[in-house]
């Protein structure tokens, strides 16, 4: 009788994990801050996808004193929770430094509509370039992608596959998978009652995706992976893989004491993301 009731188990396990690697979406349609909370100033965007999905996201300006328009963009892909009104505060600093910022929402999360998907997820990601290769506000040529998390495993995607490689300049990953079935697996493994179908997700996890596949083709732009050494979310020892598999030319921080997606936290940190998006933006 101990056969049956596995397979029962599997097929549920099974039933869990299917649907579009739903497990990988967790998003809010409520808002629960703004940047203006912070007395930082924003402008909500509004575009469509290439398949008609209305989209969301809020372009934060550069603070520039001399009224000179910001060199350099930074297009943020938050992770999988919630929206950007809970993960601006990562990037919420770059104005003061010179830097815009437009920070996307997802189709399905915030005020974006549609249903989240790793396939319309990569449109979306492509009408936030589009949309700021026409922006008055932003140089076209000194645009850099900035994934977190999920977001980071979709940043890699889509920057290896890009129509638009050449207005990107650098690329950075903070706190990424290296692949979809791999975190997924690693993930069963640590309770008791999953441990036996580690296996499934090579069955029902949609790895056509896979930062793992895509890492290699970043290559020629600057990478810049950052991961917390305390990260017990997505383990570091995943940024390594993908530090591993990526050609130059390629960084690596772990920082130490850093949690997921924390590691900006530490104002040195942020000092150092500075001086890295400078370097390779000619912004100075």
């Amino acid at each position: 009788m101990r056969t049956p009731k596995l397979f029962v188990l599997a097929a549920l396990l099974a039933l869990i994990l299917s649907g579009c690697t739903k497990l990988f979406f967790h998003p809010h349609s409520f808002l629960i801050d703004t940047p203006e909370q912070y007395g930082i100033k924003y402008q909500i965007e509004n575009f469509q996808a290439a398949d008609g999905t209305a989209l969301n996201a809020w372009f934060l300006p550069a603070n520039n004193r001399n009224g000179a328009t910001a060199k350099t963009t930074v297009l943020f892909l938050h992770g999988n929770a919630e929206n950007i009104s809970t993960h601006f505060r990562s990037v919420a600093w770059l104005p003061a430094a010179g830097f815009n910022v437009l920070a996307l929402d997802y189709r399905g999360y915030g005020a974006s509509e549609g249903i989240p998907s790793l396939t319309g997820m990569q449109q979306d990601i492509d009408a936030a370039m589009r949309h700021l290769l026409s922006h008055k506000d932003v140089d076209p040529n000194r645009i850099v992608v900035f994934g977190q998390s999920l977001g980071g495993a979709l940043a890699i995607h889509y920057v290896a596959h890009s129509a638009y490689r050449g207005n990107i300049r650098a690329v950075v990953i903070d706190s990424a998978f290296y692949d979809y079935r791999q975190i997924a697996r690693e993930k069963l493994s640590l309770s008791l009652f999953s441990w036996p179908f580690q296996w499934l997700p090579w069955l029902v996890i949609d790895n056509d995706y896979s930062p793992a596949a895509s890492i290699a083709a970043i290559s020629p732009l600057p990478l810049l992976l950052m991961h917390g050494d305390q990260d017990v979310v997505v383990p570091p020892h995943h940024s390594q893989q993908l530090f591993d598999h990526a050609n130059q030319p390629k960084e690596l921080w772990v920082v130490p004491g850093a949690g997921h997606t924390q590691s900006l936290a530490s104002a040195a940190v942020r000092d150092r993301l500075v001086e890295f998006l400078r370097r390779h933006t000619d912004q100075y």
